[in-house]
């Protein structure tokens, strides 16, 4: 079967096709066979080393893969031939390995997808589990400070949070750096969206919000758009980062709240592989996911969709910040 590797880590030219043998169902396994593979940047951070769950090497990326159970080993019996299934590699021992035609897994590690569920909105499914993760854990808020903030705003998960937030009755205010990517996320459902190379941010949201502040930021950029999360936040404000693309701020972040002292104010960081020793939770939350989109409550945006041969231009895009939406490859 066709695969993608990293011998090397590196750029996208580090990601190399390779010929491998068909993997063989065993006691308690299945084997999918893909049809939908996600694209995102958990692959990119395995494909440069930089992964904090970094498999060893040579590693296949890929965190979901959406197809059909197409061999099924000893002992298995809630699967059969043909089923729906979606497998996100945070069910899996080890991250990765959904950069293939094909995959074993075991029995207990697939998602059950309904038929109205397509395989290339079911690998944007993990975007939408971690939304409402986030949303869970930034706690209750409150009514008299109903916006939040949600940077990158043309995003894959800042998209579903956008989703999930306004169906909790929340005002959703976006931040981009092009008008394009504004425009993108406006039309896919933010209220608002702060483009911050044409505009200045701090004045924008006080005029959005009437100068109460927002009561959450959610910021996966990091750098000076944390700093400037912080400082738009309403008494007991709370700014949940969930990375740092930008990288670290340069700012003594501990001292920015010292300053906002008569705020109040929290930051949390987090990350899904909280989750990793919570099954029930993590799994939970899936499945809500897939409820909601089956019930057409939310809805993605069409991906751009690439052959797996082409996985290298997908990730160019990802390293040069040109994407809007969901990557995803057709084997």
């Amino acid at each position: 079967m066709k695969a993608i590797q990293v011998h090397v880590t590196g750029g996208p030219e580090n990601l190399l096709e390779v010929n491998l043998p068909e993997p063989v169902a065993g006691r308690g396994q299945v084997r999918v066979r893909a049809s939908t593979i996600g694209v995102g940047r958990p692959d990119v951070l395995l494909r440069k080393g930089t992964y904090k769950w970094m498999p060893p090497l040579p590693a296949i990326p890929g965190a979901e893969l959406a197809g059909v159970v197409d061999a099924v080993g000893e002992g298995v019996t809630q699967w059969q031939m043909g089923d729906r299934v979606l497998v996100s590699a945070r069910e899996l021992p080890q991250r990765g390995g959904c950069y293939a035609e094909a995959i074993v897994v075991p029995e207990d590690a697939p998602y059950r997808l309904p038929d109205t569920v397509s395989f290339d909105d079911a690998v944007s499914l993990p975007n939408l589990q971690l939304a409402l993760a986030l949303l869970q854990i930034a706690g209750p808020i409150a009514s008299t400070a109903p916006h939040v903030l949600i940077t990158g705003a043309s995003g894959g998960v800042a998209g579903m949070l956008c989703q999930v937030a306004k169906l909790k009755g929340l005002v959703t205010i976006g931040t981009s750096r092009s008008r394009d990517k504004a425009q993108f996320a406006l039309a896919h459902g933010f209220d608002h969206v702060i483009c911050t190379g044409h505009e200045t941010s701090h004045e924008r949201l006080a005029h959005i919000t009437k100068g109460q502040g927002l009561n959450v930021v959610f910021d996966h950029l990091g750098g000076q758009s944390l700093v400037d999360g912080l400082k738009s936040l309403a008494p007991f404000g709370t700014l949940v980062s969930y990375n740092i693309v930008q990288g670290p701020p340069t700012e003594d972040t501990f001292q920015v709240l010292r300053q906002l002292l008569e705020k109040s104010l929290a930051i949390r960081c987090f990350s899904m592989h909280t989750f990793d020793a919570d099954r029930a939770t993590r799994r939970s939350l899936m499945n809500e996911a897939i409820a909601l989109l089956a019930q057409q409550r939310v809805s993605f945006s069409p991906p751009q969709i690439f052959k797996l041969s082409e996985v290298q231009k997908a990730h160019a895009l990802l390293d040069q910040g040109l994407v809007s939406g969901k990557l995803v490859m057709h084997p």
